[in-house]
């Protein structure tokens, strides 16, 4: 049982927390409050994990029933020892929404696999050697450049879902942004979940929704599976998405050894080859990527619960939910204005997530090497470059990505050979600017060491 990571010791009394203390991985609180917190989780990433598959046009109630699944396997993978739950990721809506314009839906399934597979195997990687290397491979000006150019790549997306109904969509971006600092707590967390129920209303007063599929589903049935077909030609529009994904899972290890106290260092491999099995396992049987999720991190902080056994009871609600085609065809009937509000929140999240990147790594700047790669990088993906060769299409994600590794590293070796990097890579902590500006000219004229 402990193998797995379902044996709990209880939580003190199991009815309470005490100040300054928390609920760990390994503990759980009585079973009624474990559930309560376990399907407080699943309302977390409802309104995150569902935009997916609505924008993207893949079945909701199946992308739920994988959330769930591989929530479970990541759980077990991890041996307990890591709290959260795997929605979808964001960082597949580009590559998804391109890769269906030439291959259809079973095209960019198996693209979604191909990413999983590629991130299981980084795990391994990394469970053998360490995560130092990813590190070196993409220091935080990469790192940060990826993420952002992902998030900024899917504004045409945003902005023509926003101009089908803008007063729906207006209505639901004020709501996201007017919940998220009048309310604190978990109801403040939820803020795009409260934005899309009530530009839901909206568009629901000026007839902008249609129930006629959700009437004729049945109350319960099997999600809608649907299998991947494989064409070289996605592997230029997936492959950076595998870059995200690892960020977003070393990220999520780190915050949630922060907040528990514990080294998870030995098990972040584990953690990544879970959640690329997980993506695997969702894009053999119809489903968006996953990811682990940042709004089930905000659930965990503020109740001070980080128990799996609350992840448990998420996974199996989760999957107990997509066994009901009513509700997943409810889910579709999601209207453009609502998608177009939401989105131009969450994409432009996601891009300055990249910038977050940036400013908690004091990246400077003042360095040529770090300003050109980003510039590059983010024009590229911003504008969606595209290079066709043969079968294979790389658009500006995949380009962009690739110029931000090429670029810093390409800049970093000719400025060692030529001795001509003076600017340090990261801000100097302590000293005010004219200190540093005059250390730095004083390093460009020191002798050169032969």
């Amino acid at each position: 049982m402990s193998m797995l990571g379902i044996k709990w010791k209880l939580h003190g009394t199991g009815k309470s927390i005490k100040p300054g203390h928390v609920v760990a991985p390994d503990e759980r609180l009585a079973w009624p409050l474990t559930i309560g917190v376990g399907m407080q989780h699943v309302v977390a990433m409802f309104g995150a994990t569902f935009l997916v598959p609505i924008i993207t046009g893949m079945p909701p109630a199946t992308t739920l029933f994988f959330s769930g699944i591989g929530t479970l396997l990541f759980l077990v993978i991890t041996k307990g020892r890591v709290p959260s739950y795997l929605g979808s990721s964001f960082a597949f809506i580009a590559p998804i929404m391109a890769s269906q314009q030439q291959f259809g839906v079973p095209g960019a399934l198996g693209g979604v696999v191909l990413a999983g597979a590629a991130l299981a195997l980084v795990g391994a990687i990394v469970q053998k050697f360490g995560a130092g290397w990813i590190n070196r491979l993409m220091p935080p000006i990469v790192t940060g450049a990826i993420v952002a150019l992902i998030g900024l790549n899917l504004a045409p997306a945003a902005k023509q879902n926003f101009d089908a109904a803008p007063v729906t969509a207006v209505v639901t971006l004020a709501t996201i942004i007017l919940v998220s600092v009048l309310f604190r707590g978990i109801l403040g967390r939820l803020s795009i979940l409260v934005g899309v129920v009530v530009g839901y209303l909206v568009a629901m007063l000026r007839g902008e929704v249609s129930y006629e599929k959700m009437e004729a589903a049945a109350w319960v049935g099997l999600p809608q599976f649907q299998t991947p077909e494989f064409h070289v030609g996605v592997l230029g529009l997936f492959v950076p998405v595998v870059l995200v994904l690892v960020a977003e899972n070393i990220g999520h290890v780190k915050s949630v050894a922060a907040m528990t106290g514990q080294n998870l260092d030995g098990v972040s491999g584990r953690a990544l080859m879970a959640d690329g099995a997980a993506t695997v396992l969702a894009g053999f049987g119809g489903g968006s990527g996953t990811t682990t999720y940042a709004e089930n991190i905000g659930v965990m902080a503020a109740t001070k619960v980080y128990s799996t056994a609350a992840y448990w009871v998420a996974g199996v609600f989760a999957i107990v939910l997509s066994f009901s085609p009513k509700f997943g065809e409810l889910i579709a009937t999601v209207p453009a204005g609502v998608l177009g509000g939401a989105a131009t929140m969450l994409y432009g999240m996601i891009g300055i997530l990249g910038v977050k990147i940036w400013v908690q790594n004091k990246v400077n700047f003042s360095n040529p090497v770090n300003l050109t790669t980003a510039a590059v990088a983010l024009i590229i993906g911003i504008a969606d470059y595209t290079w066709t060769i043969g079968d294979l299409t790389f658009t500006g994600i995949a380009l962009g990505s690739a110029a931000a590794l090429v670029i810093y590293h390409g800049m970093k070796a000719i400025a060692k050979a030529r001795g001509t990097a003076a600017e340090p890579e990261t801000e100097q902590a302590g000293l005010p600017p004219q200190a540093r500006a005059a250390g730095n000219t004083a390093a460009r004229r020191a002798p050169k060491k032969r």
